[in-house]
């Protein structure tokens, strides 16, 4: 077997760093308008949230590397059933949402080349196309991928870091700003925003994941996870602190490309071609780094005994063959069975969904924090607020989404019974042996 190279700090944090800024921040702009300050306060709220996510796990990680991050400290605190609704509830989030920033690579493209959005179906099959790329490149070693993540990772920071930039010097030089709208403050869009802002900072507790793979994973898990989750909420706020300051409400809400839009404003119309470029770069970078965990997740739970045992093999590299395949398998029936409806609806119906199921696993990862570490009383605030942010996100996605959400988690049952019951003959057939 060919010997893995590790993911060191640099690796770490941009995995981390390109999971959370993705396709998301490049279209939120667009869907919070709306919502007038309520969004800012939205953002405030889920960068707070985020940072007791970030600290809980940066703690777990330093205490406990385990491979499978969210899954691994679950099944340690409450045994099998809660290590795999956890995994379960985690790994549907991956797979499914992967589905949306696959979407979102091939929105961006369309700028740039408009028939691939006139081909009835094309988008779909692009779409794809990038998945199966990408999990070739997962698949030949991790140190691979991470390449992968890190020159992602800095290009996508280009247009953003710009974007903020070119308000600060619109701040400086006293420029006239955008009158908005008032829009009154509302706990419930406050909410309703916060479930929206929380996908971009999904991805928060990647480094955990494959902890077994991370030099060091002791102390570079820990630092890769709250400086990424720092830099990333600085980035996000300047964000929305700049389309707040500098662009009409209207124009914002109504624009398919935002960020293209507000740096045009100003740079003229030939700046939309380019940005679309790097959009597109930022979601197959973010694409690259969750089809990493979707493999990690399935593998870890086979080791832990809660998934069948056929997805604990390894290939020649050390990476989970098995697991990789069957998640893109999944992935690629997703969005094909989809292809009917607009890029904009299938992105949205499928970031929904996904989000949806995957606030299971955040909240249960932040109980078992608590259950873990008993004697670190800070560790406990931090986690107790994450799970209330949680589930006050999860409250403000709506009862549509949570409903499609609470049903992948059913699917999840009969696999674990039937891993149960086969573990369990196993057991009975090697002592009757």
């Amino acid at each position: 077997m060919i010997a893995t190279r590790k993911l060191g700090f640099w690796m770490t944090l941009a995995l981390v760093v390109g999971n959370m800024i993705g396709s998301g921040i490049y279209i939120l702009p667009a869907t919070l308008a709306p919502l007038g300050q309520n969004q800012l306060i939205g953002w405030a709220v889920t960068i707070a949230g985020a940072l007791c996510l970030a600290f809980t796990f940066a703690r777990l990680g330093a205490r406990l590397p385990l491979a499978g991050g969210p899954y691994a400290y679950a099944q340690t605190a409450f045994g099998p059933v809660g290590g795999f609704v956890t995994a379960w509830s985690y790994w549907t989030m991956i797979w499914a949402g992967n589905g949306a920033v696959a979407v979102a690579v091939v929105s961006n493209l369309s700028l740039i080349f408009p028939v691939m959005g006139r081909v009835p179906g094309f988008p779909a099959i692009i779409s794809v196309g990038c998945v199966w790329l990408l999990t070739a490149v997962n698949i030949r070693g991790v140190r691979a991928a991470g390449d992968v993540s890190v020159v992602t990772t800095v290009l996508k920071l280009v247009p953003l870091v710009g974007l903020i930039g070119l308000t600060l010097w619109l701040l400086l030089t006293g420029a006239p700003r955008a009158v908005q709208p008032a829009v009154p403050l509302s706990g419930t869009v406050v909410a309703a925003a916060a479930g929206l802002t929380f996908w971009g900072f999904l991805g928060l507790e990647s480094a955990t994941v494959p902890a077994d793979k991370v030099e060091n994973a002791a102390s570079v898990v820990p630092r890769a996870t709250l400086i990424g989750v720092a830099l990333t909420g600085f980035v996000y706020i300047g964000i929305s602190t700049a389309f707040a300051l500098y662009m009409p409400m209207q124009a914002a809400a109504a624009s398919p490309a935002p960020v293209a839009d507000f740096l045009a404003r100003f740079f003229g119309s030939g700046v939309g071609q380019i940005v679309a470029v790097f959009a597109a770069i930022s979601a197959f970078g973010t694409l690259n780094g969750f089809i990493l965990l979707q493999g990690e997740v399935p593998w870890a739970m086979a080791k832990g005994g809660v998934f069948p045992r056929w997805f604990a093999t390894e290939g020649s590299r050390g990476t989970p063959v098995r697991s990789h395949l069957v998640s893109s398998v999944l992935l690629s029936i997703v969005t094909l069975l989809n292809f009917g409806r607009g890029m904009g609806d299938l992105f949205a119906f499928i970031a929904s969904v996904s989000l949806a199921a995957g606030m299971l696993s955040y909240f249960l990862a932040m109980l078992s924090a608590v259950r873990l570490l008993p004697g670190e009383r800070i560790l406990a605030v931090a986690a107790l607020i994450g799970a209330g942010f949680i589930a006050w996100a999860a409250w403000g996605l709506g009862g549509e989404a949570l409903s499609y959400g609470a049903g992948f988690i059913a699917l999840g049952l009969p696999v674990y019974l039937w891993v149960r019951s086969d573990a369990a003959a196993s057991t009975a057939l090697n002592g009757h042996g």
